[in-house]
Parts: structure tokens; sequence; C-alpha cells
């Protein structure tokens, strides 16, 4: 007899997942790459939410990559946000973070910047970071500061253009927010092995997204806690959740980083899953880990 997967008990979250379930199946990854990117699409659109009042918005290129620019009513800071979606690197685009990019914006006042960052299996690694790379450089030029911001893909290369941004003597990355990210761990030890089995993410789908982006092992912009040194990175803001296979991932990144002399904020959800950034407004956990990536994100944004 099989042991059950471990489950949150806050209601608000449970909720969460039984939606998440009608939209997305568990197995989807052994969908086509089609099917996984139709289903997703729907799921966003289920938590789809309307905009702060007075936000604006606008679709553009940045040389070849589209970008969505978002700025809000009051701008109380010059810093740019710069957001990177999760999704695996398989599934997601301006569309799927939208209300989320928007809601941020508002709160910390700044201009956000979101990267619609090229996607596996049409375009293995290194596309997606060299993307955001390219992004990061043109803000960065402009002689803005520029706050990296990720959910779990989207983390991971926010924290790999942290260290580009590092490795090539770019001044001006004020910090990094790191929300469930994927950092290269080891799937076979921590909260890989005993999160194996939990709802919304598998280690097995977390597998399978390694494989299909095909990145070099060991490669330090492509998995962050292989990096030899992380010494004068920005400070970071890194959160993750409990009943998540990637939670150690955030763990041991925030150890290594504050052990290395870069300044940490570190927060665990206990009744999270992950990619409960969707659940902010029906989860009282998920609000209140929401806010504290906002006021994180506006802290950075304000120094």
């Amino acid at each position: 007899m099989s042991a059950q997967p471990p489950v949150p008990t806050e209601r608000g979250i449970l909720q969460f997942l039984a939606i998440c379930d009608s939209f997305y199946p568990p197995d989807a990854v052994q969908a086509s790459i089609e099917q996984q990117r139709h289903w997703y699409d729907a799921l966003c659109a289920r938590f789809d939410r309307p905009l702060p009042p007075e936000m604006i918005f606008a679709d553009g290129m940045l040389q070849r990559i589209p970008i969505r620019r978002y700025r809000p009513r009051k701008i109380s800071t010059r810093t740019i946000l710069l957001y990177l979606h999760g999704g695996g690197f398989v599934v997601g685009s301006l569309e799927s973070h939208h209300a989320i990019c928007a809601e941020i914006a508002d709160f910390a006042g700044a201009e956000l910047v979101s990267v619609d960052y090229r996607l596996a299996p049409e375009y293995h690694w290194p596309a997606q970071t060299d993307d955001g790379f390219t992004v990061s450089k043109h803000l960065l030029s402009a002689n803005s500061k520029v706050v990296l911001i990720g959910d779990s893909a989207g983390a991971n290369l926010a924290a790999g253009l942290a260290l580009r941004a590092r490795d090539e003597g770019l001044s001006g990355v004020v910090g990094q927010v790191l929300i469930y990210p994927a950092l290269g761990g080891d799937l076979a030890a921590g909260s890989y092995v005993e999160m194996a089995a939990a709802p919304g993410l598998t280690t097995a789908d977390v597998a399978y997204y390694r494989e299909i982006l095909q990145a070099p092992a060991g490669n330090e912009i492509a998995e962050p806690l292989q990096a030899a040194s992380l010494a004068g990175l920005p400070p970071a803001f890194i959160t993750v959740a409990h009943f998540d296979p990637l939670r150690d991932d955030g763990r041991q990144y925030a150890a290594r980083l504050t052990a290395e002399g870069v300044e940490v904020w570190f927060r665990e959800e206990p009744q999270m899953v992950h990619a409960w950034l969707r659940a902010r407004h029906m989860s009282e956990g998920a609000r209140d880990g929401f806010r504290a990536v906002c006021e994180a994100i506006r802290r950075f944004a304000a120094a």
C-alpha cells in the first residue's frame, strides 16, 4: 500500500487545488506540448482578475523579445521591476501572469516589465536566460536600477540573471525576489523525496521539465545552487512552499547566500503548495505570502 501524498489543511488552498485539478490534470506532462499549453492557459484564465484602477499596460518588442510594460497610477520610484514567469520553461506567457504583474507593480509603485522568453522544447537552454539577459542589460544600460523577480522556472531565470550580471560587472541590480524557485537541487534528496507526490508539482514533473529544457548539468546559470561562489550578489527575498518538492532549493540557496555575506529575507509558507501565487485572492496563507512578496519588492525598489 502506497503512502498518502502530503497535503495541506487550509481550506482556501484545498479549494484552489480542486479548481486546478479540474483544469490541469495531475499527469499533464504526459500530454502533448500543445495540450499542456491549452490546459495551462485555461487554468490561468480561471484565476484572472481585474487590473488595479488606472493601471496602464502596453505590449512591445525589445530587440526580438516580446515584453509587456505595466505603469501603475502612482509611481514612487525610478527602479524597474523585471518579471520572469513560471511554467516549467514549457508553458506560460505574458497573459498567464498578467494580473499578478499588475498587482505587484501597483503595490510597489514601480514600472514593471514582463518578459515573454522563448519556451522549450522549441527552444532549448540557453534561449530562456539569454532572452532575460538581453532585456535586463537594456534596462540597466538606460541607467535604471532593476529588481529581478520570478516564480518557479522564472525564479530560476532571475537567480541566473543575478549571477550573469555580477560576472559581467553590470551594476544596478538592487534585489532578487525568488518565489518557490527551481535552482537545480538533488532530485534524490530532501524535499524532492519528502514531497515527491505533493499536490500541484511532483518530483517527476521537475525531472520532466529539466529533461525538456536540456540545460547542461552543473552549469551555474542553469543551476544556481551549483555556483562556485554567491558572494557579491544583490540582496534576496526567497519564499518557498512547504508542500513543494522545490522547497529545499530555496532553503539551501538562502543559507548559502547568507553564509557568503548576502543579505537575505526568507519565508516558508507552512500551508502552501507550488504555484500558490494564483490562490492569493482565495487563500489566507497565499494572501499573506503575496503581501510579503510585494513588500519585499517595494523595499528593494525604494533602495
